[in-house]
């Protein structure tokens, strides 16, 4: 995730969005389905991407957009996650791992005409990695990326990648652009991707894409796909009940038990691989104490935040990777007790009123409701909590600066470990805003890195979460579940734990 990034999270989201009534509005002459003589779908979001030039942007809102414009390497499948072929249809590793060659689909063109090879691939990579963009970590251990012939890519580390085919495909962060696009077009506002759909148009209220007729895998089943911003869950749920939008993500934390129930739509639900959490700026007094941050973390009922934040769609847990996963971690060293939070505050020469502002956006409303409930827990300790919400394109540029007590938020559709700790905890890494830095960290992130042994890569990790953990370089409070819902009769669509959004084999009811 990314941010929200990610994708979580950690993100480089958006503009304002518009309000619930302007989201809704389908425009004069518009039909329920957007135009498109009924064959084309409306979806509801909640925020507005920032921009749509993906080697950039870490924002999930851009991401749901552009899941649909663009292609990677590999991609993760909707039932587990595993690395599937998708520009690359195949590959082989050295012995030592320490080459990679990608074999590359043939007969793929860009959505301005051009043909995909071996040269776009290195374009992208090696722009991602010269330029330091947003997920140049993820080449630290890449040497160099050569076109062996147009249709053959090879990658030469100085380490083994384990994890290489998700560092290359887990997200739309990594696709692949035609050689020269950032010079010849401003990405931020236009895209030119190989993906089912093309970015048409876009406005304060919504992105336009439309079917990419000649796409390598055939012309999706719908013509075209607006993607709306609603900010107010209950205005999406409304609108989708009404039949003014077909798909949302954006559904009432408070419903979802009911929802199940409704006959007029269809309510996808699945855990997911995120996690949210409340970072705090470790570059401040007194948060740059450890022991002020483990008080704040022994106060904290995470059950309660949970209940309040999502009801019974989320599940407490204490690190980042959730139950389920072969990456668990059971570690929650943390109980709530007050009692004990103040004399920690008090050893650590807290003694007296402290102020804690959080940092949230009303374009994730949970992290609105979830920052209410830590006031009032905090309350005791004779902190009073400053609630500051904040547009989400505010939210990032505070984020950025550094300009934070603590912020909430969370990380979105982490497939590889890796994706979980590595940008968010390393010392001085691209998505470590809050500060943190421990050489002991670093040295175990490191060697789960390149270690090819599954299970002495899963210990490495887990002694990195433990310290990150009794650290409180994030507070984890929680992982969600995926919760979507979709007109009635509406098929081709699956909920992933991923929240990759993918309308290409979607098919309205006629």
């Amino acid at each position: 995730m990314r941010a929200l990034t990610a994708f979580a999270a950690a993100a480089t989201l958006l503009l304002a969005g518009c309000s619930a009534g302007e989201g809704v509005d389908t425009g004069e002459g518009g039909d329920a389905t957007g135009g498109s003589a009924g064959r084309g779908l409306v979806a509801a979001i909640s925020a507005q991407p920032d921009q749509f030039d993906p080697h950039k942007t870490t924002a999930y809102a851009s991401f749901q957009v552009l899941e649909n414009v663009y292609d990677t390497l590999t991609v993760p499948s909707a039932e587990d996650q595993t690395m599937q072929p998708s520009l690359a249809e195949s590959w082989e590793t050295s012995p030592d791992g320490l080459t990679w060659t990608f074999r590359l689909r043939s007969g793929v063109t860009f959505h301005d005409g051009s043909a995909f090879d071996a040269a776009d691939v290195v374009y992208s990579f090696k722009r991602i990695i010269d330029e330091e963009l947003a997920n140049s970590y993820r080449f630290t251990s890449v040497a160099d990326v050569v076109a062996q012939d147009p249709q053959t890519v090879v990658f030469t580390l100085t380490q083994p990648m384990p994890n290489l085919l998700s560092q290359v495909g887990e997200f739309k962060g990594m696709a692949i652009l035609p050689e020269g696009a950032a010079e010849e077009h401003d990405l931020a506002t236009t895209a030119v991707g190989t993906g089912p759909f093309e970015l048409t148009s876009t406005s304060a209220g919504g992105v336009e894409l439309t079917a990419y007729q000649d796409h390598w895998g055939g012309a999706p089943s719908v013509d075209a796909v607006e993607f709306r911003y609603i900010t107010e869950p209950t205005a999406a749920l409304t609108a989708l009940q009404s039949g003014q939008v077909q798909w949302t993500d954006n559904v009432p934390a408070q419903q979802v038990a009911t929802l199940a129930d409704d006959d007029s739509i269809e309510l996808g639900r699945t855990p997911s691989v995120d996690y949210w959490y409340l970072a705090m700026n470790l570059r401040k007094p007194p948060f740059d104490d450890r022991d002020v941050r483990r008080a704040i973390a022994t106060a904290l009922d995470r059950d309660a935040i949970t209940e309040a934040a999502k009801f019974d769609a989320a599940r407490v847990n204490q690190t980042a990777v959730p139950e389920g996963s072969y990456w668990y971690y059971d570690y929650a060293p943390f109980s709530t007790d007050v009692d004990a939070a103040k004399e920690m505050l008090r050893a650590a020469g807290v003694t007296g009123p402290l102020t804690l502002g959080i940092m949230v956006t009303s374009e994730y409303p949970e992290t609105v409701t979830a920052a209410q409930v830590i006031a009032a827990q905090l309350e005791p300790l004779g902190i009073t909590v400053d609630i500051q919400t904040e547009e989400f394109a505010t939210w990032l540029d505070r984020e950025a600066k550094g300009d934070f007590d603590s912020f909430m938020l969370g990380w979105i559709g982490n497939v590889d470990p890796y994706g979980f700790y590595h940008s968010q905890h390393r010392t001085g890494a691209s998505n470590n805003y809050q500060g943190y830095s421990n050489p002991q960290t670093d040295a175990l992130l490191d060697a789960a890195a390149v270690e090819p042994d599954q299970a002495a890569r899963k210990d490495l990790y887990d002694q990195a979460a433990k310290l990150i953990v009794d650290d409180v370089s994030y507070l984890y409070l929680y992982n969600p579940d995926v919760v979507q819902a979709w007109a009635k009769g509406m098929t081709g669509y699956a909920v992933r734990a991923d929240r990759a959004v993918n309308f290409e084999d979607v098919e309205l009811p006629s």
